[in-house]
């Protein structure tokens, strides 16, 4: 299932936050979104969700949702959203339960997911023994227990370290390259974007519009850590936003 915004504009009273945006995000493929802070890329992908509606413009669904789908749409948040009274397999098994499955199939699926996520030795933990980055892997394998047919990510490593970051990374490039999902990905982070991204759009400072899109041809598997041709698209992109980085910083908030 392939997700088309089409001419998405969007006022908050007198405040327009995004003027005239049409993206693809192409099934099998993660599309990244990077700009200055207050750009509007958390109010897109809301909007991608369904959890809003825009002032102009439509979302389009096109296409089918994969078989076995559960929930077209699901998110991964930057704060995990685990319950904290919940073992991992309970805090994913809490997703399955609304939907007609028996406890069988309900398993089956948690312990595919809790394989992939590298978690299965840790079922029956709860979150306070965990560490960030393991905290991260339990809210992507709850993701992936639904099937969506997209993630919406909200900057999902932006509150790790640098090195759990890396090794996040690592996890999703080899989650991607065993079953291909789709995802739009938001971050600050220019690194990850490279990393991560098929395609990353560069938005404006606010009212958020388009100034890029660039396409990164080179496989997730054969990008890595310092690799040349990745700092030199990173740079591109800090080129496009530096001017428009600093005056958003600058930029003084109506409390």
């Amino acid at each position: 299932m392939d997700i088309r915004l089409d001419a998405i504009s969007h006022r908050y009273g007198d405040t327009e936050v995004l003027r005239d945006i049409s993206l693809d995000i192409p099934s099998g493929k993660i599309v990244c979104l990077v700009g200055p802070s207050g750009c509007g890329k958390s109010t897109l992908l809301r909007f991608a969700g369904g959890l809003e509606r825009p002032t102009n413009g439509q979302v389009l669904q096109i296409g089918d949702a994969p078989a076995g789908c559960l929930n077209p749409l699901t998110y991964v948040f930057q704060h995990f959203a685990l319950l904290p009274w919940r073992t991992v397999h309970g805090n994913i098994s809490l997703v399955l339960e609304d939907h007609k499955l028996s406890e069988a199939q309900r398993n089956e699926i948690i312990s595919d997911v809790l394989g992939r996520t590298r978690l299965s030795d840790f079922a029956n933990a709860l979150p306070k023994q965990l560490s960030g980055g393991m905290k991260q892997r339990v809210a992507i394998a709850r993701a992936l227990a639904v099937n969506p047919a997209v993630m919406l990510m909200d900057e999902p490593l932006s509150a790790l370290d640098s090195q759990t970051r890396e090794l996040l990374m690592d996890d999703l490039v080899a989650l991607w390259e065993r079953t291909p999902f789709t995802a739009i990905y938001v971050t600050h982070n220019l690194a990850e974007a490279v990393r991560l991204g098929h395609r990353v759009v560069v938005l404006s400072r606010r009212p958020g519009c388009v100034r890029e899109i660039v396409e990164i041809d080179k496989p997730l598997g054969d990008r890595g850590y310092a690799d040349v041709d990745l700092e030199k698209i990173q740079k591109h992109l800090w080129d496009l936003m530096r001017e428009e980085a600093r005056a958003a910083d600058e930029e003084l908030v109506d409390v």
